[in-house]
């Protein structure tokens, strides 16, 4: 036989049956032979081209004279031949004479175990010698390491091969190397229906005429930006892709597979069972895939680490594209399709800043021509408006709110509803754009005819079950299999519910508290003497209230992360991906809770029930509620949406990701600095490849990148309409944030478990409905939070001359101070220099000299009418042009599902091509015993009744094919 191909790798790290649990096995593998039961596959990768010699035993132990560089550090068995596919770790204690305790041969109640299971792993493990007393062990200690013996012998029994290590640089840790034979490959690959690319070649369909030349031109652009990685070369030429079978190996190519398995990379695509158990239990402490190797330092071998390191992984290559193809070969297609998104999402952003950044400029060119706020500013007006406080505030002129007023326009200008309906398509045409990108890379990673097959059990739901089945048979004698119920999870529901009430009920009431400090320090700040003092107070208190919502939100964010998966464990969900979905529904509700409670309220609450003056509302009948500018409210949303928003960015999203990783690598740094002090020795030794990576950080999932990018784009969708440099923030970070979490993935955390996927799962459902929702806000920012409807129903109901001139004074009602309630009016009456008689507030009341004085006044209800009505048609409006965009954009790319069809019609072809051909030889054999019957016939014509024998042995020719 030749040197075989490896496939892809397949671990097994399943929990299957011991003793004292009863596991149950997958039915999926109820078929397999015995020796194979009880065998979960957890893991296929990418083999590179080395031969595997056939050994009679499964666990040999080869020497050589420097077994550290035969086995590459670590990257292969110590014969140097076997890759190490693997790494299970874990904690043991060393005798007083060092040496380490060796396997034990147990014995459950069926008999004893195989002699092939009862021999220790080949590896650095010191055994203690005949006769030598075993020190003492606790019972917990020789529990795990029984544990682990069942579970790696499971694993050998299921064809896998394991090496052990413990000695190594670090004291106390032992590691399992395991690696999967080329037979079990080929089995869980079919297991899998991985498709592999066959003989068969086909020509992919290329653009014509203009199109052809445009998209030369792009190219011949774009060259510079792009990585300079093999896999980002466009392809003209596609092979014909089949799911992988053991019995049509012979339609696959043996070059191609070993050019093309590598795309596949690391698959670990099933459940883990009995390893998750395992950790949870202390049994083992980690369990991860390798890195290919070092990424930086001399004479490093070129490796997909280094090579992702210096074209993605790094600050200085920030403009070019990312290798998407290279990233989903080392990592898989989870973290490639997060990795895309990220890059569809940052690309999507450059068209909104851009629009944004003009709408702001629009607004800084026509601040100077802006009738409202030049009224407002000139003093000769002498517009006296009524305190914001009672007693210690005084009354102040209006046009001390000048520069508030200026500022207010660059936001809250015509050009702002433009953008609102811009931003509310631009989020549209996003989602249709990435459903197009995410089709186009499931066709070129051969994920088109992929379905996930229902996920496994979790352990701790089996655990459930067992203790229900458990319950259940001591009472009844019953033994059909359970399920959780709705009423066995009843009290993890109402312990849910009434938890979730409780967080969104605290944020409410941190929210309040920040209203109380508000309101408060406004009072303390109005006392101050200096004009300048009270000038500044809205935008001290403003400033400094947001930056306690910022830390509380930052702090809450972790609780909330915390309380989320502890809330979706006690429920117990049943599989894998129902954890995750729950997981990510609970923390995504509490986490937005959090972050836009605080901007809902100056966004639509804020100086809406304030009162009137000498009827104001009171909060605890001594805090009076606090009023927006005459300006209006947009320009505190602006302030609160830009602090908030960037603050997430810089601490959370930025600091948090880089410091937080860089002190736990300084404490194990420095940690392993005081082993090094004790052996000098050792510390001379060069440490093994899983030695560096179990002291990085163990990968946490996907979920908290997701959720900060879907954080932000509530931001730059939801209050658009008050901030538009949102998308441009958004843009600038998320240009770091790809660089940063490249180089997390690289080189901070360990290489994680690659899995399938074919989309984003809820995170895209989650991005619509925040599409949708951003449409009814913006709708109502606009039409409520701005002056943009009130100036509409002046400037075409109430102005003289068509103008904006006097809208101002149309929005000021007017109150006479002698109706102020007892212990109400100003200290200082005099402070402004002259006596104060009638004093203006902003809303639309009748004056004191009407029958029906402060009350509500016709104004009011024309512009609620026209503010309800705005809210509608934009609504609606926008509602049909973004789904008219969603209708008119495909969701799969022509030219794709053209080479789908393609595709399907190229093998049809080659399977009857392939019947053909055995049918062919099938009638060529025929042919050929027909004429040896004939000679047979011919050269015996007086054959008797006893050599019937031999006439029919002639024609009994095989005609297998």
């Amino acid at each position: 036989n030749t040197a075989a191909i490896r496939l892809l790798l397949c671990m097994f790290l399943v929990f299957v049956f011991w003793g004292r649990t009863g596991m149950r096995v997958n039915k999926k593998y109820s078929c397999l032979p015995a020796e194979e039961k009880g065998i979960h596959i957890i893991n296929i990768r990418a083999i590179e081209d080395i031969g595997y010699d056939q050994h009679e035993s499964t666990l040999l132990n080869s020497l050589s004279k420097n077994p550290d560089a035969d086995c590459k550090y670590g990257l292969y068995f110590r014969d140097g031949k076997r890759k190490v596919d693997y790494i299970l770790v874990y904690h043991y204690k060393k005798s007083s004479a060092g040496r380490t305790l060796t396997r034990r041969v147990h014995h459950n109640d069926s008999g004893a175990r195989s002699a092939k299971q009862d021999q220790p792993l080949p590896g650095k493990g010191v055994q203690l010698e005949m006769g030598e007393s075993e020190p003492h062990v606790d019972y917990h200690e020789d529990d795990k390491r029984f544990r682990r013996e069942e579970y790696e012998g499971n694993l050998v029994e299921a064809g896998l091969e394991l090496e052990r290590d413990e000695d190594t640089k670090i004291h106390g840790i032992g590691f399992v190397k395991i690696h999967a034979p080329w037979n079990v490959l080929c089995r869980e690959a079919e297991f899998l229906k991985l498709k592999m690319p066959t003989k068969k070649m086909y020509q992919i369909n290329q653009t014509h005429g203009l199109l052809k030349k445009i998209n030369s031109v792009i190219q011949k652009i774009t060259e510079p930006i792009q990585p300079k990685v093999a896999e980002h070369k466009p392809q003209t030429v596609k092979r014909l892709s089949y799911p992988f079978s053991r019995e049509k190996q012979h339609l696959k190519d043996n070059k191609v597979r070993l050019s093309n398995l590598k795309i596949i990379n690391n698959y670990y695509v099933f459940i883990f069972q009995g390893i998750t158990s395992l950790l949870a239990n202390g049994v083992y402490s980690a369990a991860y895939p390798l890195h290919d190797g070092d990424y930086e330092g001399e004479n490093v071998e070129p490796n997909d680490r280094k090579l992702l390191c210096e074209e993605w992984a790094s600050y200085g290559v920030f403009y070019k594209y990312q290798p998407i193809d290279l990233v989903r070969k080392y990592f898989g297609e989870k973290i490639g399709l997060y990795f895309a998104w990220l890059g569809v999402y940052t690309q999507m952003l450059i068209p909104a800043s851009i629009v944004g950044i003009i709408v702001f400029l629009y607004g800084c060119a026509t601040v100077d021509e802006n009738i409202p706020s030049m009224e407002m500013c000139d003093q000769r007006n002498n517009i006296t408006m009524c305190p914001l406080c009672d007693r210690t505030c005084s009354y102040w002129k209006m046009s001390s709110a000048c520069a508030t007023a200026r500022a207010s326009h660059l936001f809250d200008n015509p050009a702002t509803v433009f953008f609102s309906v811009f931003m509310a398509l631009w989020a549209a045409t996003f989602m249709e754009h990435w459903k197009r990108k995410q089709m186009r890379l499931n066709y070129r990673w051969d994920l088109t005819g992929f379905e996930e097959e229902e996920d496994h059990p979790r352990a701790e739901y089996e655990a459930k079950v067992l203790e229900k089945s458990l319950r259940k048979e001591h009472k009844h004698k019953e033994t059909d299999k359970e399920k959780l119920t709705w009423k066995d999870r009843f009290p993890a529901y109402l312990t849910n519910f009434v938890g979730i009430i409780f967080m969104v009920g605290l944020t409410f009431a941190i929210v309040f508290g920040v209203i109380i400090y508000r309101i408060s320090t406004a009072a303390a700040l109005a006392i101050s003497s200096t004009p300048s003092g009270r000038s500044s107070v809205r935008v001290t208190v403003t400033a400094t209230a947001v930056i306690i919502n910022l830390v509380v939100i930052i702090i809450l964010d972790e609780v909330y992360g915390c309380i989320a998966r502890w809330l979706t464990q006690i429920e117990v969900p049943k599989t894998d991906k129902n954890f995750e979905e729950r997981l990510i529904f609970k923390a995504f509700l509490l986490k937005f809770v959090n972050a836009y409670t605080p901007i809902f309220y100056v966004a639509f609450f804020k100086g809406r029930f304030v009162g009137r003056p000498g009827d104001y509302v009171y909060i605890f009948h001594s805090f009076r509620m606090e009023e927006c500018a005459p300006g209006g409210c947009l320009m505190e949303l602006c302030i609160q949406l830009s602090i908030i928003m960037l603050g997430k960015q810089l601490i959370q999203n930025n600091l948090f990701e880089i410091g937080i990783p860089k002190m736990k690598k300084f404490i194990r740094y420095m940690k392993l600095k005081r082993r090094r002090s004790l052996d000098h020795e050792e510390h001379m030794k060069k440490k093994q490849r899983y030695e560096v990576d179990y002291n990085l950080e163990p990968f946490a999932g996907l979920t908290p990148e997701y959720m900060e990018m879907i954080i932000q784009f509530g931001f730059v969708t939801l209050f658009v309409a008050s901030f538009p440099l949102a998308p441009l923030f958004a843009l600038l970070n998320n240009i770091i944030e790809i660089r940063l979490d490249a180089k997390k993935f690289v080189t901070e955390l360990r290489r994680p478990v690659a899995v399938r996927a074919k989309d984003i799962g809820i995170w895209y459902n989650i991005l619509r409905g925040i599409g949708k929702l951003a449409v009814i806000i913006n709708a109502f920012v606009i039409s409520f939070t701005s002056d943009f409807i009130p100036r509409l129903v002046y400037l075409y109901m109430y102005s003289e001359n068509g103008t904006m001139h006097g809208f101002v004074n149309h929005t000021l009602s007017s109150f006479n101070v002698s109706d102020f309630q007892a212990g109400t009016a100003p200290n200082d009456p005099m402070d402004l220099g002259y006596e104060v008689q009638i004093c203006r507030y902003k809303d639309y009341r009748e004056p004191p000299w009407s029958e029906n004085k402060y009350d509500i006044s016709k104004d009011f209800w024309a512009v609620l009418a026209a503010r309800l009505a705005f809210v509608i048609v934009f609504q609606n409006l926008v509602m049909f042009m973004s789904d008219f965009v969603d209708w008119i954009i495909p969701d799969i790319p022509k030219d794709i599902s053209q080479q789908i069809h393609k595709e399907k019609v190229l093998m049809v072809e080659v399977f009857m091509r392939e019947e053909q051909g055995k049918l062919q030889m099938l009638e060529t054999w025929k042919d050929k015993d027909k004429k040896k019957g004939e000679n047979c016939n011919n050269h015996s014509p007086r054959l008797s009744r006893s050599h019937s024998g031999s006439l029919s042995s002639c024609h009994s020719y095989p005609l297998d094919v």
